[in-house]
């Protein structure tokens, strides 16, 4: 009977190693053959030997480069990139391990990816001084940025900015959470790659608005090395808190921040840490006017996070009004203004 049960335990295992492996190669055949389909608009350019990807539409000065999110590529920017470049150059494109940017080695940390970025302006050609913005993380690039390159820019703007060092001051609830998620990553990667998510169709998933973008979300939906930039960033989250923790302020750089409606709660967190992380992050958002004394602060009614995805219009009108106001010569940003909700 003992040899039976051996017998039998190894066959189940060769079995579930054979399954997880067809599964591998379903999933890694799938995104190599929607990534072909996709046709992802815009260029590969070589920085320090590996391909960055920036799309660019419309003409005009002052350049806009727009950073993402943590985890989001270029598409993020689809309700907004649009409109704009009706106004000015305007050019998105995905940091390292994200969309169709290859995955760099080493720390993924602000100062890092500044200058990949930095690297990235140039190959690209793109004429300085330029605006930069950037959303959630992205917050901490741009003032890694505007400490190491600020003659490159001639504005910033944040769409609901992370702040350094913010998890010493959010709840310890939230922090807890968050650990709790980075712990599942690995496992939610084998998923991944073994095709649970899409044999279960997880990754077939285009939000509403973003139809237009669709193959190349799908596309990269479900690829595993997206896991990688993914873990790097957020396990490089305190270094880059603290290489941009004393950064400015920027006496002569005009900043604007776009924060979400302190109202609007995220509904996967415990509506207690949702409503305590409200008042600190609405906070932090008020003190990134201290970046410079040309600042000027609006909340997103009705927003959440993504500003940009749930209030285009908000985006669209106060970009190109402070892109046209820097053409002018006169931005008339003061940092004593009070902040506006619209």
């Amino acid at each position: 009977m003992a040899r039976i049960l051996t017998k039998l335990a190894g066959t189940v295992v060769v079995l579930t190693l054979l399954a997880l492996a067809a599964g591998a190669t379903y999933n890694s055949l799938s995104v190599r053959k929607l990534k072909a389909e996709a046709h992802t608009p815009g260029q590969l350019y070589a920085v320090n030997g590996h391909d960055m990807h920036m799309m660019c539409m419309g003409t005009g000065s002052p350049t806009l480069v727009l950073d993402t999110g943590l985890g989001d590529d270029f598409t993020t920017w689809l309700k907004v990139q649009p409109a704009l470049a009706k106004v000015t150059r305007v050019c998105s494109y995905d940091r390292s391990g994200f969309g169709s940017s290859a995955m760099t080695p080493g720390a993924h940390d602000a100062d890092t990816l500044s200058a990949q970025l930095h690297a990235l302006v140039g190959a690209a050609d793109i004429e300085k001084p330029f605006i930069l913005m950037g959303h959630s993380i992205a917050g901490l690039y741009l003032r890694s940025y505007a400490q190491h390159y600020q003659g490159d820019l001639s504005a910033l703007v944040f769409v609901d900015g992370a702040t350094p060092l913010q998890d010493d001051r959010v709840p310890k609830s939230l922090v807890a959470i968050q650990d709790q998620q980075r712990r599942e990553m690995p496992w939610q990667k084998f998923l991944m790659t073994v095709g649970w998510y899409r044999l279960h169709g997880d990754c077939d998933s285009v939000a509403p608005g973003f139809e237009a973008y669709a193959a190349i979300i799908r596309a990269n939906n479900c690829a595993p090395s997206q896991f990688d930039a993914l873990e790097a960033e957020l396990d490089a989250e305190r270094q880059s808190g603290e290489e941009t923790v004393h950064v400015g302020p920027f006496p002569r750089l005009p900043i604007l921040v776009f924060s979400r409606d302190p109202a609007s709660m995220p509904s996967n967190w415990p509506p207690e840490v949702a409503k305590a992380n409200s008042v600190v992050w609405n906070q932090m958002q008020e003190e990134s006017k201290r970046l410079s004394p040309l600042s000027r602060r609006v909340i997103a009614k009705g927003s959440d996070h993504y500003v940009h995805v749930d209030r285009p219009d908000l985006v669209i009108r106060e970009v190109t009004a402070l892109i046209e106001s820097v053409r002018r010569g006169e931005v008339s940003y003061r940092q004593d203004q009070p902040t506006v909700t619209e």
